[in-house]
């Protein structure tokens, strides 16, 4: 049976700056911390930094044209901060902002809506050595940035994205340092994910001070889907606790204005939160437009065996938990198909999502702003990449988009993880998340049959039969 969506979802891909952009020295750049992380010795698998990344840069009109003839309606993009403000103060490099008013001008010309996303992670390394996010100043600084850049780009741009994934900058980041800055206390993971809140809501605030009323402002989190190994007290309270950490420590404060009491009295031993200052959560909790969910996995948690040594998550090889104030968690992964990142297939996950937001915040239209596998793809003798893996997969993850929509859910549309292949931050380039393979070497590109199979249902609006 054919599934139909709605008229006028937004069938999109995604990328981000770091990731794709390359010319890393070029037109007034600076370092941002992941400069500075892949160039560390031992960070970033196979030594691979982003400094060419796929030449996007250089490459964005050919890039754009493709994305026209697979029929895409919207690419969710990210601006590099130290490339349109390279120390993180003071004005705008127009040389950096021309890049981008020109990708967009591009994609406009080609009917495809551009989403913005102002950070995707690539903090500038000054301010970085002034502290980083466990900084508040780092959130004003911030603020500033979002100004400049929708001062560019607010005659052009309608959707804009604050931050991408804090968790990621917070916990992977400060905490096991799988990320850059690849700091490894988890106080200053505490301090970073409320000051990225903060960021989240000043920047906010900066973009409706210079958008036009039209603009939409969301953010994209990567809450998770969590849930216990078995039904024991035991494994419902480990769950409890990832869940605060993983979802709630930002969606409790961005949607309802508030931390949640069980994270603070989790964290006790580590912080007293008092860095959150008076008025910081009516400044957090700025009226959302719409809300971004990336999703790729669920997580599955137990109280941790005492004889044994806690299992860590799908998020890098570290000796320092990403979960403050829950170490004696134990993360388990499913039986059943696997990516090549080694995540579970399971689809169900995203339609929990889906309607738990759907429950706390009716009101709020939902953003599939990543969703998408890693698997080994290679051209065969005639220079095709057949991925049947990804298409099974991202047809399984739509239908419980579908699901989700004719259950209640105010879904608006689905971005693709990810547009090309790309340096996957400390994976480097062993893992392809991309619809169009890219040879790192030529920065050829083509087309894989996922990417032919997902402009079919992006021309049509409908999924077809599995």
């Amino acid at each position: 049976m054919t599934a139909s969506f709605p008229p006028g979802f937004l069938w999109g891909a995604a990328t981000a700056a770091y990731q794709i952009e390359g010319a890393a020295q070029e037109d007034g750049r600076t370092r941002s911390i992941w400069d500075t992380f892949s160039h560390t010795p031992g960070k970033v698998a196979g030594g691979d930094t982003g400094d060419i990344a796929v030449d996007h840069y250089h490459r964005f009109r050919e890039d754009v044209r493709l994305m026209a003839e697979l029929g895409l309606g919207a690419y969710r993009f990210s601006v590099s901060w130290p490339r349109v403000q390279p120390t993180g103060r003071g004005p705008a490099v127009q040389r950096g902002l021309d890049f981008y008013r020109a990708l967009v001008d591009e994609l406009l010309a080609n009917g495809i809506t551009p989403l913005l996303t102002l950070y995707h992670w690539d903090l500038p390394q000054e301010l970085e050595a002034a502290g980083g996010w466990p900084e508040r100043d780092t959130a004003y600084r911030f603020a500033d940035y979002a100004r400049l850049v929708a001062e560019a780009l607010g005659d052009r741009v309608e959707m804009w994205t604050t931050l991408n994934e804090p968790w990621c900058s917070a916990f992977l980041g400060y905490g096991s340092g799988v990320h850059a800055p690849g700091r490894t206390d988890p106080l200053a993971a505490l301090r970073a994910a409320h000051h990225l809140n903060l960021a989240h809501g000043l920047g906010a605030q900066a973009l409706r001070g210079a958008l036009p009323a039209r603009a939409r402002v969301a953010v994209s989190l990567n809450p998770g889907a969590v849930r216990p190994l078995t039904q024991s007290a035991e494994d419902r309270d480990a769950a409890r606790r990832i869940d605060a950490l993983a979802t709630r420590v930002f969606t409790d404060p961005m949607l309802h204005g508030r931390y949640p009491a069980d994270l603070f009295e989790d964290t006790a031993q580590i912080t007293d939160w008092e860095f959150v200052r008076d008025f910081d959560l009516s400044v957090i909790k700025h009226p959302l437009d719409a809300l971004g969910i990336n999703y790729y996995t669920p997580t599955v948690v137990s109280a941790a065996d005492d004889n044994e040594p806690p299992r860590r998550d799908g998020h890098g090889a570290s000796a320092h938990s990403p979960w403050p104030g829950a170490e004696r968690v134990a993360f388990h992964q499913p039986p059943g198909e696997l990516t090549a990142m080694e995540w579970s297939v399971d689809p169900s996950g995203l339609y929990d999502l889906l309607m738990r937001f759907t429950r706390e915040v009716p009101r709020v239209p939902l953003l599939i702003t990543e969703n998408g596998a890693a698997y080994e793809d290679k051209p065969d003798a005639d220079g095709v990449v057949h991925d049947p893996e990804r298409i099974a997969y991202v047809h399984a993850h739509l239908a419980s988009v579908h699901r989700a929509i004719a259950d209640g859910a105010d879904v608006r549309g689905y971005f693709l993880w990810s547009f090309l292949d790309n340096f996957e931050w400390a994976y480097g380039y062993e893992k392809r998340f991309g619809s169009v393979h890219v040879d790192y070497t030529t920065q050829a590109r083509t087309p894989k049959s996922s990417a032919q199979w997902y402009a079919d249902v992006a021309r049509s609006g409908v999924l077809p039969p599995p």
